[in-house]
């Protein structure tokens, strides 16, 4: 399992939701890495969760990013965001 966090220029903001990320998959028993990059490296990049805030993850569909996409509403909202990550990966088999 491969999880990637997009943000505008792959610093800061998807930095901080990866190690956020990281804590929670650890909580649910989750194997996978987890990993971020700027929006424009997007194109070639496997994975098979991409995580966003809203307004990069409406880029992304507009990108046809084909696995799964998870948009946040809130950055620092763990709970929201460990609903919606445990969301794509029960669809995935993951958990």
């Amino acid at each position: 399992m491969k999880i990637t966090v997009v943000c505008g220029h792959g610093l800061g903001t998807s930095l901080m939701m990866e190690m956020s990320i990281k804590q929670i998959i650890k909580d649910l028993g989750v194997e996978a890495s987890v990993d971020h990059i700027d929006l424009g490296s997007v194109s070639g990049t496997d994975a098979d969760i991409f995580v966003g805030t809203n307004d990069i993850a409406q880029q992304l569909q507009a990108m046809n990013v084909s696995p799964r996409i998870v948009a946040l509403d809130n950055m620092v909202d763990k709970e929201a965001m460990k609903s919606r990550l445990s969301e794509a990966l029960q669809a995935l088999g993951a958990l």
